[in-house]
């Protein structure tokens, strides 16, 4: 009996994470910020933030997400991370291949404390980029 609780729970699990990656979610940003790492391997201050109206879409049925700016970024998911949440954030990471093949992480970065703000960050092993979320 133990085995088919197990069981119907562990196919709960895989559909229901099926599901939450099968979803398209679609975000309007309203401004970017950029850091790079300095020749001593040290993160540089980031940014003042600049305007930036695009739109991003997260498409969990194709893997991938897409950042319309002037130059279309097209990101692969290769791995979908798990989401955490404490009192201050809840963090939603993505491993990605972008469309020029580098590796990246990309997350999705909810402020609970800050009326829910979300931010949307593209990390690079040298530049790291975040757009302001305003829905």
């Amino acid at each position: 009996m133990k085995s088919l609780y197990l069981f119907v729970l562990l196919a709960f699990l895989g559909f229901g994470s099926t599901k939450l990656q099968a979803q398209t979610i679609t975000m309007r940003t309203s401004s970017i910020s950029v850091t790079e790492k300095n020749e001593k391997g040290v993160w540089n201050k980031w940014s003042e933030f600049v305007d930036a109206d695009l739109v991003i879409t997260i498409d969990g049925k194709k893997n991938r997400i897409v950042v319309n700016s002037p130059d279309i970024q097209v990101f692969t998911i290769t791995a979908y991370g798990e989401k955490t949440e404490n009192d201050d954030q809840k963090i939603v990471p993505f491993e990605c291949v972008d469309n020029n093949g580098s590796k990246c992480n990309i997350f999705v970065i909810t402020h609970k404390k800050e009326n829910n703000r979300m931010q949307f960050y593209i990390n690079y092993a040298e530049v790291k980029f975040v757009y302001n979320i305003y829905n």
